[in-house]
């Protein structure tokens, strides 16, 4: 029988690794002032396609402009860690 696995299982097998942006961004009515927003989701590194799509979002949608964004990448999943197994001993 075979069990489902999560999305998530299923992005990291494919490479996706956890990403977590830290995005400074000026507030709408006080430009001077910055606010801190923390965006959290499984990336693929070194382009980012996920985090670049909420970006472009931001900018197109968002009032608040962009003033810096920090990227923090880890894959939680390595091939060292991860190896296929050809058959199940069952022990009583």
């Amino acid at each position: 029988m075979i069990a489902n696995v999560s999305k998530e299982f299923r992005l990291q097998m494919e490479g996706y690794g956890l990403t977590t942006a830290q995005i400074h961004y000026h507030l709408p009515d006080h430009r001077s002032l910055l606010q801190l927003y923390v965006w959290q989701d499984y990336d693929l590194a070194p382009e980012f396609p996920e985090l670049k799509g909420f970006l472009s979002y931001w900018e197109r949608e968002l009032e608040g402009p962009l003033h810096s964004v920090h990227i923090a990448h880890h894959r939680l999943i390595t091939p060292s860690e991860w190896r296929a197994v050809d058959g199940v001993i069952t022990v009583q």
